[in-house]
């Protein structure tokens, strides 16, 4: 599998130049597709939006899930700026052009931007979702936390009928040692309408066996899946009021939990070896509680009136989330003083939200233009204690609002040039606290530091600015500019404090600036993308360790971080579809000129895909990722790298998915990793943050199902 077949196939699939590509020739669905609501806040077309968004359709989120459910896999595979799936359940290191991504559900954010977990990509079953819409770069239209762009899951209508079921069950089992491997995704959905009610409704639970490498290990349980299930329930309610005005409520629970009776064997990277995990032994006791989100909700109420008055319409939601995510046990949280020759940490936070925003729509002579313009309201309670009863990161009390206002004007037939600015005031309250006493071992130890709390508040004013010219369907060129406004990972910043006044921690905000240009050509069969941008800030957040007391702490520097992305799509026929698309990033901690580390920046990347549907019911998906080399760092006097500092070799994942329609029934199988590359994720490969990131990726997986739907 290693040898030459493997490099012919990749050189076929190559030279075939194969991401996503839509089948079918139904043009209405072709156009829905191309329509985002998630750049601007509100509905329009792709065309018009002078910035990088790509669009990910219900048939790539189908493909995706006959191979695995993941949506950091199909991220990685379809968004070029995206950095490589970690293999995990956390995102943490998987950025989007080299900075933070703001993940939403129909809007609502499902990040802890005041103690970022790296957990805000796996918030939803992706059998909720219609289509994904990612806003590449920073962006003022969403506010704090969108530094590197939005991630938004637009969740799934009701049909048309009374009651369309769904039912379905999957099997998936390792291909290289199938010995507790085995595990099972089943998914009940309802929707439907009746009269001015729509209703859709979803249930989905996945159960894990055990998670094997290439060599037949079972991988690392640090953010692991094996032996873990995962819960989902979703429901939406829409009513009809009258031909103008609707309202809608929608509900999603989700919790995730990994019970599993092993221990990890700690590895090394930096010598070569792995951290994987091994069965417990007779009268040995798994440390700590299941690692897992315990209970994650979003609530949402949405009303929208198409004409409030003359040519301008509503849209108000208020929306209430509740997250508790509990991480993995690590002997770095000891403290001998107290007995306690470790920790567990969990991620608390609640929010409640109110948005409201106004479109007006006018005519100024030979111009049409349009103004939206609106409220955002937020409350956002987060803190990070340990299980024990220790207090890491103390409550943060947040409360902020934001007046904005975007214009998009369209100069004659060709021109759209959009502008926009947004104030945004955020105060944060936090008690007196002490930092913890951490013990990596005996002799290396943190000292507590007893800090005076207080309020730390943030007020920012971000524009954005942009022209596309439709010069014609071969060659729509745009330039943009748009600034995003982030608050440091403050928790982070609290808990690693070393001064004795809130107030003299450098807590500061970021205005992150993105300059970009790029341009869209369809050419009958053909559709193409380019865009190179360049981003800054003030005060990016890197780590450095601090060998006295063996913590990493933040470090704060200007920073830069500059690429280019590209992607073509191609039907070459009524059956087959090719397409492919290519991302890099870089960027430099300009204070000090060195690069930023894998934290932000990962390798570049290539993906591709080829398509092929003979009938209505027969259809067969390949995808291919190539993950590039990078390797920017010199490791210690030691001959070890640090941080996140470590270099990046090139690996290649192909997976396979069918199905087969006969009348109500859908048969479909998936193989991850089909060639069962033997690799380290690229966040494996470049992180030190202890041994258990050093964790290979999955072997060769299959996955098969039946669905039935009446």
């Amino acid at each position: 599998m290693h040898g030459t077949h493997k490099k012919t196939y990749l050189a076929v699939l190559l030279a075939l130049s194969p991401l996503v590509a839509q089948a079918g020739n139904d043009k209405d669905t072709q156009n829905i597709e191309r329509i985002t609501v998630t750049g601007s806040r509100i509905a329009e077309s792709l065309d018009e939006v002078p910035a990088s968004i790509t669009l990910i359709d219900q048939q790539s989120i189908k493909e995706n899930l006959q191979v695995s459910s993941e949506l950091q896999n199909l991220l990685a595979v379809a968004v070029p700026g995206m950095a490589p799936s970690t293999g995990s359940t956390s995102n943490f290191g998987q950025t989007l052009r080299g900075r933070n991504v703001l993940v939403m559900i129909d809007g609502v954010p499902q990040d802890t931007p005041l103690r970022n977990g790296g957990l805000g990509i796996r918030t939803l079953d992706p059998a909720s979702i219609e289509r994904i819409e990612v806003v590449n770069g920073a962006t003022s239209i969403w506010g704090n936390g969108a530094a590197g762009g939005v991630i938004n899951y637009i969740t799934k209508k009701p049909g048309d009928g009374a009651a369309n079921v769904m039912l379905s069950q999957s099997v998936r089992s390792s291909l290289v040692k199938t010995s507790d491997s085995v595990g099972y995704r089943t998914v009940l959905s309802v929707d439907g309408s009746t009269g001015d009610l729509g209703y859709v409704a979803k249930l989905s639970q996945d159960k894990y066996g055990v998670q094997r490498d290439a060599e037949g290990d079972i991988l690392g349980l640090q953010y692991g899946l094996s032996d873990s299930k995962q819960r989902d329930a979703f429901l939406k309610l829409a009513y009809q009021l009258d031909d103008q005005r609707a309202l809608q409520f929608s509900y999603n629970y989700y919790d995730s939990e990994q019970d599993a009776n092993y221990r990890d064997v700690p590895g090394n990277i930096d010598l070569g070896e792995k951290t994987y995990a091994v069965p417990l032994t007779q009268g040995e006791v798994a440390q700590g509680a299941p690692q897992g989100p315990a209970g994650n909700y979003n609530l949402m109420l949405k009303y929208q009136d198409d004409e409030i008055f003359s040519n301008t319409a509503l849209v108000i939601d208020a929306y209430q989330q509740k997250i508790d995510n509990v991480f993995f046990w690590s002997s770095t949280l000891a403290n001998p003083d107290l007995g306690l020759d470790g920790g567990q940490s969990a991620i608390l936070s609640e929010k409640d939200g109110l948005r409201s925003v106004l479109t007006s729509q006018v005519t100024l002579g030979q111009v049409d233009a349009t103004f939206i313009y609106g409220v955002d309201l937020l409350k956002d309670v987060t803190s990070q204690p340990l299980l024990d009863g220790r207090l890491w990161v103390p409550e943060m009390d947040m409360g902020s609002h934001a007046f904005f206002a975007q214009s998009k004007w369209e100069l004659g037939d060709d021109w759209t040039l959009k502008a926009g600015a947004r104030r945004e005031s955020v105060s944060v309250t936090v008690a007196d606290y002490n930092t913890l006493k951490l013990c990596r071992d005996a002799q290396t130890c943190s000292t507590p530091t007893a800090v005076t709390g207080g309020d730390i508040d943030y007020d920012a004013t971000t524009y954005n600015l942009g022209l596309r010219y439709r010069w014609s369907d071969a060659f729509s060129p745009y330039l943009s500019y748009s600034e995003g406004f982030e608050v440091p990972d403050l928790g982070l910043l609290l808990r690693t404090a070393t001064v004795s006044d809130i107030n003299l921690i450098q807590s500061e905000a970021s205005v992150v600036k993105n300059y970009e240009a790029g341009f869209s050509s369809e050419l009958e069969n053909l559709l193409l993308n380019f865009a190179v941008y360049r981003s800054e800030s003030e005060l990016g957040t890197g780590s450095q360790l601090d060998n006295a007391t063996g913590i990493y702490r933040p470090v704060r520097a200007p920073q830069k971080i500059w690429g280019y992305e590209a992607s073509a799509e191609y039907r070459l026929s009524d059956a087959w579809q090719l397409s492919a698309s290519y991302g890099y990033t870089e960027g430099k901690d300009t204070q000090n000129d060195v690069y930023l580390g894998a934290r932000q920046i990962s390798a570049p990347k290539f993906s591709s895909s080829v398509r092929y549907r003979p009938t209505s019911d027969i259809s067969l998906s390949m995808y291919w990722l190539h993950v590039f080399n990078r390797d920017r760092f010199s490791p210690g006097a030691n001959g070890f790298y640090s941080g996140d500092q470590g270099p990046i070799k090139n690996y290649d994942l192909l997976n396979l998915s069918a199905n087969y329609q006969i009348n109500n029934w859908q048969l479909f199988a998936g193989i991850e990793n089909l060639l069962n590359e033997d690799y380290f994720p690229a966040r494996s490969q470049a992180f030190r943050y202890g041994s258990g990131y050093s964790v290979k990726g999955l072997g060769s997986a299959i996955n098969m199902g039946v669905s039935y739907s009446f």
